[in-house]
């Protein structure tokens, strides 16, 4: 059995009790086995063996998914089930995220979902997602359309910029009666056209959304976005999914921006002026650091440009970005 093997058949049994010592194992794997992320830590001067706290692992900045290839193993690794890219809404620079093996990142996904809110075969999913699918390689479209095929009903499906199709669609479902619960599932601008053109009742739905302005509207907080979708959409509350390109975890919040993670995923916070002061929480806001364990053949340990919260319970609240960072699609606002 190969070490790459070994690890996935550790992670598979991933718990909080054993997080912490499969992220260390995973980090000495791929210290040695990444190049990028190994050349980055040899830069910093740092004894690899000497680590045994999560909080004094590196943390690859996020840029360097924009300029190299990040992969585990790269010379064993010969072909990509997927190559997941961001939308590029800053500078144009997109970053890339090489996945071997599809399957591991939507059985991943998948078990997160159902977690948090039971099988997916429960539900009809309706997915608001323009700027993804006018697209290849958005990570949130595969996971999605994944998804669809697995509620096993032909009522879910993905909606270009045909909003009043999907209004009619809800009303056919409520109509219905089937038993099935209804997400929608949509990028904010698009969520915003919904709730400001259309006077509909979704109070029988899950309304989820995933950020992203996308360049066609102005940005703005998740709060004063889910107070607008509360009132036009006649819900009590929004849900909202936390993922991006370099991640293969996702966090969802049930309402209030408060996202918790998965088993697999650990968000700290670091000091806004000093990136290699990190903590389990603060009370003040800082940078985000993600622990994404599901990240075997990338790199587990990245330095986001989100800005955030990380609550005692490991919960976290995302408040925005750097000033001097790209405008990202899974992001409301600038910090």
């Amino acid at each position: 059995m190969s070490e790459r093997e070994r690890l996935l058949k550790q992670f598979d049994a991933l718990n909080v009790e054993n997080f912490q010592d499969f992220a260390l194992a995973l980090f000495q794997y791929q210290s040695k086995y990444n190049l990028i992320y190994k050349k980055y830590i040899d830069a910093l001067n740092i004894n690899i063996e000497a680590v045994k706290d999560l909080r004094k692992i590196p943390f690859l900045p996020i840029e360097f998914f924009k300029q190299h290839k990040i992969i585990t193993n790269s010379d064993q690794v010969k072909s990509f089930d997927a190559v997941f890219e961001s939308s590029g809404t800053g500078s144009g620079v997109t970053s890339q995220h090489f996945v071997p093996d599809l399957s591991h990142y939507l059985n991943h996904a998948q078990n997160i979902f159902e977690q948090q809110y039971g099988g997916l075969n429960d539900y009809v999913i309706l997915a608001l997602l323009p700027s993804y699918l006018e697209r290849k390689g958005s990570s949130l479209v595969a996971m999605v359309d994944d998804f669809i095929d697995k509620t096993i009903s032909s009522d879910s499906g993905f909606y270009l910029n045909d909003l009043n199709e999907l209004v009619e669609k809800v009303k056919f479902l409520k109509a219905k009666n089937n038993g099935k619960k209804i997400i929608i599932w949509g990028v904010s601008f698009a969520l915003l056209d919904l709730a400001e053109n259309f006077k509909v009742d979704f109070s029988d739905c899950i309304v989820m959304e995933t950020g992203g302005m996308k360049g066609r509207r102005k940005e703005i907080t998740r709060e004063e976005l889910h107070q607008i979708l509360c009132n036009g959409l006649n819900v009590d509350t929004i849900h909202s999914e936390y993922g991006m390109t370099e991640l293969l975890s996702q966090s969802y919040s049930k309402g209030n921006g408060i996202f918790q993670p998965s088993n697999s995923m650990k968000v700290l916070v670091r000091e806004v002026n000093d990136p290699f002061d990190i903590k389990f929480y603060d009370k003040r806001s800082g940078g985000i650091n993600v622990i994404d364990l599901a990240n075997i053949d990338s790199c587990a340990f990245i330095e986001t440009q989100d800005v955030g919260l990380v609550n005692e319970d490991g919960s976290f609240k995302v408040l925005g970005r750097f000033d001097n960072s790209d405008i990202r699609g899974c992001n409301l606002m600038v910090f």
